[in-house]
């Protein structure tokens, strides 16, 4: 079992559970915990029956919404305290400092920083992070319609004092308003798919999965490739 966190005040609820399918499409067993302070992941994925908390499954990935840490989670899922959480990879989205702590997010396999500039955003995010008592490598994801040095200096200046180190690598969304439409359009219809979604954004969709999945090699890559296509048409 692998954990991988998403952080940050930007709201990543579609990039989580686009992430998420992709993996359950590549027969990965998948768990996405929504720890963020407003639990969108409520209004987007269906349920029959919603409670304080519970866990649901959206195509293929659980769903545990309002649990405040792993044990209750647990409980949720109908587990003893001892027994282990069975699945592939947890994903964990939080927004917040409590989510940070409680979820044990130092020990998890991966993390990413997800955020744009807007000042929300980036300091909701930066806050998250500062309880931090040992350090965490994590990559930056940025939704931003233009990359430039100016804003990546800005949050690497509020994220000073932090525990949070950087990966080498950055992962760049050229967010067009064209996305969030086709992100709006899919929720309508109460799936997972990417239908409208630019080529850049379901490119660097396959590059975190790739990272994620620890892929290598041509033949893999074509094949996350061929998945990716069957999640757009939703199928």
């Amino acid at each position: 079992m692998k954990k991988i966190s998403f952080i940050g005040g930007y709201d990543k609820t579609d990039l989580v559970l686009y992430l998420a399918k992709i993996l359950v499409e590549m027969n990965n067993s998948v768990l996405l915990v929504d720890a963020t302070i407003l639990q969108r992941s409520r209004y987007i994925v269906p349920v029959i029956k919603e409670e304080n908390a519970y866990v649901t499954n959206f195509e293929g990935v659980d769903i545990a919404i309002g649990f405040n840490n792993f044990e209750e989670v647990k409980k949720g899922l109908g587990l003893p305290p001892s027994a282990p959480i069975n699945y592939d990879y947890i994903f964990v989205d939080t927004d917040n400092q409590e989510g940070v702590l409680d979820f044990g997010i130092e020990q998890f396999d991966k993390n990413y920083f997800v955020t744009s500039f807007d000042v929300y955003s980036i300091k909701k995010g930066v806050e998250a992070v500062q309880v931090l008592a040992n350090p965490i490598k994590a990559t930056k994801v940025l939704f931003t319609q233009h990359l430039n040095k100016k804003d990546d200096e800005y949050l690497n200046y509020l994220m000073m004092g932090s525990k949070l180190e950087w990966e080498p690598e950055i992962v760049f969304f050229p967010f067009e308003v064209g996305d969030q439409t086709a992100i709006y359009m899919n929720q309508r219809v109460s799936k997972i798919k990417l239908e409208g979604l630019s080529s850049q954004y379901k490119e660097q969709l396959m590059y975190m999965a790739y990272q994620i999945l620890q892929l290598d090699g041509k033949d893999q890559y074509n094949e996350l490739r061929k998945v990716l296509k069957r999640v757009e048409r939703g199928v």
